[in-house]
């Protein structure tokens, strides 16, 4: 009965997520890689995406479902905004189980790509992540917080090279994150992409000394011009990242 209720509800926000986005009105490296792209949408341009995860880690899970609506203020600076909501299951040391959901914190950015050459691109991506999820439930992190990235993107074909270094200012009581990620596209054809990412960040447990690192394999197919699907796997290197983690998600362009 739990799981029929779970599944009506993960079918409902999936849809609610689509058909609102839908109705608002080119970022090419997308999902399921971590590590972001210089890429804009053009100005007046849009983009949606909506993708799915499940991670485990040792028998304790996430399920997110996020919805990502990105617009082209110019044709080189992008307003992006991701409203997620998640599914927790957790189970202690003798094994009670408990399980929370809500939408978890909500992040909005600016992309702006700065330099363009010879196949070369740089970006900056800041942002502010907004304490929209329900932190006494784990959903968030119970504080408003900020990030800066910086985005490179080499393309040399049939590859496409892109590295991601980032901060994440941290609640007071957790350790600021420093990200560090490299990702590479190799295009088969023209429809279909594959992708790998490796990367890591700052553990924000001031107990640990791991800090997690990850290993990422996937594919993008491009069912049309502004149609994208898109499936991954991910693992973790070390025992400070989750198990596994499952990916996939779908990317509109208006």
């Amino acid at each position: 009965m739990k799981f029929n209720v779970l599944s009506s509800k993960f079918c409902f926000l999936f849809l609610t997520f689509t058909l609102t986005f839908l109705f608002v009105s080119n970022s090419y490296a997308a999902h399921p890689l971590i590590t972001d792209d210089t890429g804009t949408q053009g100005k007046g341009k849009s983009q949606l995406e909506v993708n799915g995860e499940y991670s485990n880690d040792n028998g304790n899970t996430i399920t997110e479902i996020s919805a990502t609506f990105s617009a082209g203020i110019r044709d080189n600076i992008d307003f992006v905004i991701t409203v997620p909501y998640q599914f927790l299951r957790t189970k202690d040391e003798a094994g009670h189980k408990t399980s929370e959901n809500g939408i978890s914190d909500m992040t909005i950015e600016m992309k702006w790509r700065f330099y363009e050459k010879d196949g070369l691109s740089l970006a900056l991506k800041p942002g502010i992540i907004f304490s929209t999820g329900d932190a006494d439930k784990g959903l968030g992190d119970g504080k408003n917080s900020y990030s800066l990235f910086f985005i490179t993107t080499k393309e040399m074909e049939p590859f496409t090279f892109h590295v991601n270094l980032g901060y994440i200012k941290n609640r007071k009581e957790l350790r600021d994150i420093w990200h560090y990620s490299l990702a590479v596209e190799y295009k088969v054809t023209k429809p279909l992409r594959i992708v790998a990412n490796v990367g890591g960040e700052t553990n924000p447990d001031w107990n640990s000394h791991v800090h997690p690192l990850f290993l990422l394999g996937g594919v993008i197919y491009s069912v049309s011009e502004n149609f994208d699907i898109d499936f991954g796997v991910k693992t973790g290197l070390n025992k400070a990242e989750a198990d596994y983690t499952l990916l996939a998600g779908i990317m509109l362009r208006f």
